[in-house]
């Protein structure tokens, strides 16, 4: 493998993303779906590479259209990308202090953690009750939806590695699967959940049907649009502004590994003498990877700024500029790389969480936000669902469609509560760990913890903010409709 041969790997990889936004401008279904051009791009690269085309043309041409380099370029890609995504993610942003983010998402955060704690728990179960007696799978597959509803393709190809490691090679083709699942699914669930929700009143600023335009469709803006998407923070003379942010996430990526590295130098320093079952060595720290400890880089790095008072050098509007890009092409690449024949070959487990991991979504944002969350309960919740069903952007979109001129508090809500959230659920340190840990321990251990968050979430949901929800109800009901927006959430 030579530099020449993994650069134009790169490059066939930009042209197929270009390929699928093509589509996404000219294709009408692929519009409505709202699918996002690295998953046609990905698509696109699946049916003709060593999964469809390469079958169908075996033995002449057993990898498709593209070479053995560029498939083993793309299958490694996603997990470096990642720590990318994952470190730039509070860098430039404003961190809150723990007051007042409980203060403001309070009531998002107890639906965020009751469904992303949930998937573990329906998962676990499922595991242990069905999938593992009765289809052989492995007991860690009860942690696949979790990984790839809430995780997404970034977490899901991220642990790739790991679960490697571990014996489970397959995880990481099941988990990219699930969440391609769950990235159409969370659209087209999503926008039938807010069509319903308006039929019902149950949505607040829509009161007509949902359509959006065409450009939104198309994924473009209007020519009268003004779009900013980053702020000039140096003189170019001086060093490019966009060089300098890829440089801090360089640093925030380098912290994250010298935390990694020290928490394995000190786990085998300690416990990892311990033996398990006779013969398995207590390692944890072993089998993390790289990509939750760069976020806490990140996380680093911007106190760091914001102490000597450099902060204001750090664009947040840049890094998710180089958030996407990474993100953009480890969709591309994970999806392009998928093994169907993994998929094909645990086809029934694979069905069974998919389908679980739709309905426990549906269910917790029907049943529990509208009960712990005031006004807006909809416009708010929904963000949530999205990306509980597959990435951040799929809960942008659809508070997007509920709310599109920002006149709910879902937006500023959402955003403090990720700052709480993202460390531990969807590619946090609890994701990080769920794999290892049903490794070492079994299914057990894990799913009565996360059956502990979960009863924890909700009983503070409903004993707590659902009091306060049903006040605010109240309140507005009383000042009646020209006195509602008076009451503030």
């Amino acid at each position: 493998m030579t530099p020449e041969s993994i650069g134009f790997a790169l490059l066939v990889l930009g042209l197929f993303l270009l390929i699928g936004k093509v589509i996404r401008v000219k294709v009408g279904i692929v519009q409505r779906l709202f699918l996002p051009s690295s998953v046609i791009g990905g698509a696109l690269i699946l049916l003709l590479g060593p999964q469809v085309l390469g079958q169908l043309a075996s033995p002449w041409a057993e990898n498709g259209l593209f070479t053995e380099t560029m498939i083993e370029v793309w299958r490694v890609l996603p997990g470096l990308l990642i720590s990318v995504v994952f470190a730039t993610m509070f860098l430039g942003q404003e961190l809150p202090t723990p007051r007042r983010a409980a203060r403001l998402v309070g009531p998002q955060l107890s639906l965020g953690v009751a469904l992303g704690s949930g998937q573990y728990v329906v998962g676990l179960l499922l595991a242990a009750l069905i999938l593992v007696p009765a289809f052989a799978a492995s007991p860690m597959t009860g942690a696949l939806i979790e990984m790839g509803f809430e995780g997404g393709h970034g977490t899901a190809a991220g642990m790739r590695g790991v679960m490697e490691d571990l014996g489970f090679g397959e995880g990481a083709d099941l988990a990219v699967g699930l969440a391609t699942v769950g990235i159409v699914g969370g659209i087209v669930v999503g926008i039938a959940l807010i069509n319903w929700g308006v039929r019902t009143g149950r949505t607040e600023i829509l009161t007509g049907d949902v359509e959006a335009s065409v450009e939104e469709q198309k994924g473009l803006f209007r020519e009268d649009e003004n779009y900013t998407a980053g702020t000039m923070t140096s003189r170019p003379a001086s060093v490019e502004p966009l060089s300098l942010h890829i440089a801090v996430v360089a640093v925030a990526i380098l912290i994250g590994w010298c935390i990694l590295e020290a928490l394995r130098w000190i786990e085998q320093q300690t416990y990892a003498s311990v033996l398990i079952n006779g013969d398995t060595p207590l390692e944890i720290f072993a089998y993390v990877p790289l990509f939750p400890l760069a976020l806490l880089g990140g996380v680093i790095l911007q106190v760091i700024a914001v102490r000597v008072g450099a902060d204001h050098l750090i664009d947040h509007q840049i890094m998710l500029r180089i958030q996407g890009w990474a993100l953009d092409f480890l969709i591309v690449a994970a999806i392009g790389t998928l093994s169907l024949q993994a998929i094909g070959e645990n086809l029934a487990a694979f069905a069974i969480l998919a389908v679980a991991g739709i309905a426990v979504n549906v269910g917790i944002f029907l049943w529990l936000a509208p009960r712990i969350i005031g006004r807006y309960w909809f416009e708010r919740g929904i963000g949530d669902f999205g990306q509980s069903m597959g990435v951040t952007a799929t809960g942008l979109i659809l508070m997007r469609v509920t709310d599109p001129e920002g006149k709910s508090p879902a937006f500023e809500a959402f955003g403090y509560k990720q700052l709480v959230f993202e460390p531990f659920f969807g590619g946090g340190l609890v994701t990080a760990l769920a794999v290892p840990i049903i490794f070492l321990t079994g299914i057990w251990p894990l799913f009565f913890a996360m059956l502990t968050v979960w009863l924890i979430a909700v009983g503070f949901g409903w004993f707590y903010f659902k009091p306060r929800a049903e006040k605010e109800r109240a309140e507005v009901a009383a000042a009646g409709k020209d006195g509602a927006e008076a009451v503030t959430t």
